[in-house]
C-alpha cells in the first residue's frame, strides 16, 4: 500500500493510456475518496441476509495502541461442500490479536449449509478453530484425492492444513504435510503444475514481519496509521510446494526458481496464459511489480511478468495490488487479468492477447468507476444470466481519507457492482446491487450458488464489521447453465477450461475457484446464457491438455462433466 494520494497524479495518467489504443478521457469523481451517494434500489439484486441465515462472524483485528501492518490487510473465507451433501458450506477465517499477552481470542469458523439459507456452526464438531492465530485467507480443495475437501489456511506466523476426515471433521496436518511454513502468507491457491494428478500449492507472501521490526507512520495531519509496505524494506519471497502423492508436500520454491523475484504478494492465481497446456501463476503485489511465473516444464517457472506486459501499468509505475481474477471478456480463448489496487490508482484490466497483455482503459470499462476507493476482494459473474459478465468489488480503506464516511470506522467504504453491456462496457448498479448502501472495510469475497438455484451468491469479509451474507435476487434477463468438471479420478478437475455454445454466442469459463482476495470460490463454472433454453456444445479443455465435446444440454440446470465421457476432438483455440 502506497500513502493515500500520494502519486495520485501519476496514477490518474497510467488510468488513461494503454498500450495500442487511444487514451480515454479522465472519469469524473469530485475527490479522490468520494463515495456515491446510498440511493434506494427499488430493485436489489442482493438481499443481505447473514443474521437471518444463523451467520454470525467478524473478522476481528483486535487493534490497540499501535497500528500493527497485518491488522489493516485480511481477511478472507472459503465456500466448500465439506460434507458433501451437495450444499456449499461456509468458512470464515479469523485473526484475533498480534498481541501475545492477549489470550482470549476469537477463533475461525465453520458453518454447515443446512439449505433453505439457513446455517449452523458446527466449528467445535469439526475441530477447525485454529485457536491462537492471527489468520489472513485460505484455500479449498482435495489435496490428497480421497474425495472430500481439504482447507488450507495462511496466517501470520505458522499455517494450518486441516485435512477431511470425511465424518464431519477434519484434522491438522500442516507439520506432517510439510506446508506449516512461517511465513506471513495471504493468498494461496492449488493447482497441478506438474500434470502428475495431485494438487500442489502455492502461496503469496507479503512481508516478512514481526513485532520487532514494526515502524510508526502517520498521515492525514500527522495522525498515526498503518504504513506503506515500503517502510518496512522487508519484500516476502512466494513459496511453492510440490504434491508428493503420499499426504506431505515439498517445498521446492527454490528448486522452482521462484526465489528469483520478490514482492509484497496479497493477490494469486493459476491458469494457463499462455495456452501452452501448463498452469502458469500470477502473484499480484502491493508496490511492487507483480510477477507472472511462467511454467516452463520440469518443475521450472520463470518471472516473465515484465516482457508480458502485466508487471507494471502502461507508465511503467508499480501499483498497490491487492486482489486478483481472471475472466475471459471478449470470449476470445485467452484469460484475461483484473487487479484490483489503492485509491487514485483504479482497479486495472490487462487483456490478453496471445499470452501478452495490454494495459487496458476505454470509457464505461471495468475500472472506471473504482478511483475513489481501495478495493480487495473480485470476482466476474452473470449476476442476472443476460449473457454478460457483471463485476463485484468489495471495498475498503488501508489510510484515513480525506472524509471520514463513517466516524466509528474510518476504513469503511461502499462496495461495488457494475453489470456488463457487452463489448467491455460496465454500468454501475447504486449501493453494490443493496436496498441501501451497507459501508465496511471490505476485504475478500468469495463467489458461489449457496442454495444451488441457479445464480451466484456472494460472500463479503469485512474487517472488524460483520460479514456480509448477500443472497442473489436480481431480475433475471435470461436462462442459465452450470458444470461440474470432474477428471478421470472423480475429483474437482482445478485448471479445466469450457467452451460454452449456445444461439450464435460461445463463452468461455474456467475452473479456478482460488482466486478474489484471501478466498476461495465454489469450483463449480457458471454461465448466463440470454435467451438460449439449450447449449447444444461444450468443448472442455481438461488439466492434461485433451479435449473433448459433450453435450447438448438443457439450460437451467447443473450438470456434471467427467472426463473421459465425451467425443474426443483437438484442442480449442479461440471463437
Amino acid at each position: 500500500m502506497k500513502e493515500a494520494g500520494v502519486g495520485l497524479a501519476a496514477g490518474w495518467l497510467a488510468g488513461l493510456l494503454t498500450v495500442g489504443c487511444s487514451p480515454s478521457p479522465p472519469p469524473t469523481v469530485s475527490s479522490p475518496t468520494a463515495p456515491p451517494p446510498s440511493q434506494t434500489l427499488t430493485e436489489p439484486w442482493f438481499e443481505e441476509v447473514a443474521a437471518s441465515a444463523g451467520v454470525r462472524f467478524t473478522y476481528q483485528t483486535g487493534h490497540s495502541g499501535r497500528y500493527l501492518m497485518p491488522e489493516i490487510k485480511g481477511g478472507g473465507g472459503g465456500l466448500l461442500d465439506y460434507d458433501g451433501d451437495g450444499l456449499l458450506d461456509l468458512f470464515c477465517v479469523q485473526a484475533g490479536s498480534l498481541h501475545p499477552e492477549v489470550t482470549n481470542r476469537p477463533t475461525h469458523k465453520l458453518f454447515r449449509n443446512l439449505g433453505d439459507w439457513k446455517f449452523a456452526d458446527v466449528t467445535e464438531q469439526a475441530g477447525v478453530a485454529g485457536t491462537g492465530r492471527f489468520g489472513m485467507g485460505c484455500a479449498c480443495a482435495d489435496y490428497d484425492n480421497d474425495g472430500d475437501v481439504d482447507l488450507f489456511i495462511t496466517h501470520v506466523g505458522a499455517n494450518l492444513l486441516y485435512r477431511n476426515n470425511g465424518d464431519g471433521t477434519f484434522t491438522d496436518v500442516a507439520q506432517s504435510a510439510g506446508v506449516a511454513a512461517t511465513t506471513w502468507g495471504v493468498s494461496s491457491a492449488f493447482f497441478d503444475y506438474d500434470g502428475d494428478g495431485w494438487l500442489d500449492l502455492v502461496v503469496a507472501n507479503y512481508l516478512r514481519w514481526s513485532l520487532e521490526v514494526e515502524t510508526d507512520c502517520f498521515s492525514r495531519g500527522g495522525l498515526p496509521d498503518y504504513c506503506s509496505p515500503l517502510s518496512y524494506k522487508a519484500p516476502a519471497m512466494d513459496t511453492l510446494f510440490h504434491n508428493r502423492g503420499d499426504g506431505t508436500f515439498e517445498n521446492v520454491t527454490l528448486a522452482a526458481g521462484l526465489d528469483k523475484a520478490y514482492g509484497h504478494g496479497l493477490g494469486v492465481v493459476c491458469v494457463d496464459f499462455n495456452r501452452d497446456g501448463k498452469p502458469d501463476i500470477f502473484i499480484a503485489n502491493d508496490a511492487s511489480p507483480n510477477q507472472l511465473w511462467i511454467n516452463q516444464g520440469g518443475g521450472k517457472f520463470v518471472d516473465e511478468a515484465m516482457i508480458r506486459g502485466c508487471a507494471v501499468n502502461a507508465l511503467g509505475m508499480s501499483e498497490a495490488g491487492m486482489g486478483v481474477t481472471t475472466a475471459d471478456l471478449n470470449q476470445d480463448g485467452w484469460r484475461d487479468l483484473f487487479i484490483t489496487h489503492l485509491v487514485g490508482e483504479a482497479n486495472r484490466l490487462f487483456m490478453n492477447t496471445n499470452g501478452y497483455f495490454v494495459d487496458f482503459v476505454q470509457p464505461g470499462g471495468p475500472g472506471i468507476t473504482s478511483w475513489p476507493f481501495t478495493s480487495f476482494g473480485v470476482g466476474f459473474f452473470d449476476f442476472d444470466h443476460d449473457g454478460e459478465l457483471d463485476l463485484y468489488v468489495s471495498n475498503g480503506r488501508v489510510k484515513r481519507g480525506v472524509t471520514d464516511l463513517d466516524p466509528s470506522d474510518l476504513y469503511t467504504e461502499p462496495d461495488t457492482l457494475l453489470r456488463g453491456l457487452g463489448n467491455g462496457a460496465f454500468e454501475e448498479i447504486p449501493n453494490a446491487g443493496t436496498a441501501q448502501s451497507l459501508l465496511a472495510a471490505g476485504r475478500g469475497a468469495a463467489f458461489g450458488d449457496l442454495d444451488n438455484d441457479g445464480d451466484v451468491d456472494v460472500v463479503v469479509f469485512n474487517r472488524d464489521r460483520p460479514l456480509h451474507l448477500l443472497r442473489n435476487v436480481a431480475e433475471k434477463k435470461g436462462h442459465w447453465i452450470g458444470f461440474r468438471l470432474l477428471n478421470r479420478k472423480g475429483l474437482d478437475a482445478v485448471g479445466a477450461e469450457a467452451r460454452i455454445e449456445a444461439g450464435e454466442r460461445v463463452w468461455w469459463r474456467a475452473v479456478a475457484p482460488h482466486e478474489s482476495y484471501a478466498s476461495s470460490n465454489d469450483p463449480r463454472v457458471h454461465c448466463g446464457l440470454g435467451p438460449a433454453t439449450q447449449v447444444p456444445r461444450v468443448t472442455v479443455l481438461w488439466p492434461d491438455g485433451k479435449a473433448e465435446v459433450l453435450g447438448p444440454f438443457p439450460a437451467d440446470a447443473y450438470q456434471v462433466l467427467r472426463q473421459g465421457t465425451g467425443r474426443p476432438q483437438p484442442m480449442p483455440t479461440g471463437r
